[in-house]
């Protein structure tokens, strides 16, 4: 039987005014890092895609490297497009990156326009998309010439192959760079997406600080790892499980659950149970009490995670009194790995 979306799909979603272009966004994206790759059941990756959509989340977020194997992602979700979303396509906003080691050689990471463009082909490709709607920079690289990498998004954009061009993991200092580079040579930076989460706060750090030099240049924040990979929800309040991700080695590391940190962990989730949210929930309103921040990007290994994550809508106001307690225990847990990357 042919995917048929729900008729109401965007009847609970809220939507969120991207920076200063015309672009809205939900508040809530569904991003396939984790969980979609070829170690992961395609029929599960297939239901949960095709429920956010009929939830209203409309923006899909990938990246050349994603997987296991890098690509596994993009093919995944071009086959999806093919089978069940060819008639959506419209509706939906779909991004990629390209930043991180993708093939071997000096030409196959970073930030050089031979990277990029070839990455970004090879993306459209895999997706079965003539354009994407977002192409980001992954990451800043340090050894090329903001201007060529810069360039190089601005071709992206001239050539059709996408509509709109962002940049992710920026420091502010760069960040800044960054956009007065795209406005001397024409180019519009949409949307920064970095990390954030309550163990995570470098985006608020520094005078300016990353929000800041959004805000001041229009762009908006797609933020990801809201629930700093996990740890922001029950799974870990009782130790780490065997199944789980941290358990696994890779990007999570048990080193980070600290016994201080999982005190944190402990108390947020005594706020997030007075105010009948889930930890992750609350994890999500607290993010998205920022207008600076457009969207939180989650990831989900279930439908009933994600439908978890979308709950927080349910409940986004959070009281002065309730920031002030989460503050003392929202503390970093040297988890930005981005940062060093």
């Amino acid at each position: 039987m042919s995917y048929q979306a729900h008729s109401d799909r965007y009847d609970s979603m809220t939507y969120r005014r991207c920076g200063r272009s015309g672009l809205d966004l939900p508040a809530i994206a569904l991003g396939l890092w984790q969980n979609f790759g070829h170690s992961h059941a395609e029929d599960t990756q297939r239901e949960i895609v095709l429920h956010a959509v009929d939830r209203g989340v409309t923006h899909i977020d990938l990246a050349n490297n994603y997987g296991p194997p890098p690509g596994a992602a993009e093919s995944f979700f071009g086959r999806l497009l093919s089978e069940d979303l060819a008639p959506y396509r419209d509706e939906l906003v779909i991004s990629t990156k390209a930043g991180y080691r993708m093939w071997p050689g000096p030409y196959g990471e970073w930030g050089s326009r031979k990277y990029l463009l070839s990455s970004l082909d090879a993306s459209l490709r895999r997706l079965g998309l003539d354009y994407v709607d977002i192409f980001y920079s992954h990451r800043d690289d340090p050894s090329t010439p903001l201007r060529e990498t810069m360039g190089a998004l601005k071709t992206a954009v001239d050539s059709g192959r996408a509509l709109y061009a962002g940049i992710s993991s920026y420091t502010a200092e760069r960040a800044a760079e960054a956009v007065a580079v795209a406005e001397e040579i024409g180019l519009t930076l949409l949307v920064h997406q970095p990390s954030y989460s309550m163990l995570n706060r470098w985006v608020e750090e520094g005078t300016p600080s990353v929000l800041d030099v959004t805000e001041e240049a229009g762009m908006g924040n797609v933020v990801f790892s809201p629930l700093a990979q996990g740890m922001l929800t029950e799974k870990y309040l009782d130790g780490v499980p065997a199944d789980s991700r941290a358990a696994r080695g890779g990007s999570l590391s048990e080193d980070f659950l600290t016994e201080q940190t999982l005190a944190h962990i402990r108390a947020l989730s005594g706020i997030a149970k007075e105010r009948g949210q889930t930890l992750a929930q609350l994890a999500l309103a607290w993010v998205l009490r920022d207008p600076r921040v457009t969207t939180a990007l989650v990831g989900a290994s279930s439908v009933a995670q994600l439908d978890d994550s979308l709950a927080a809508l349910d409940n986004v106001h959070i009281s002065d009194e309730e920031l002030e307690r989460i503050d003392g225990h929202a503390v970093d847990a040297g988890i930005n790995i981005w940062a060093k990357r």
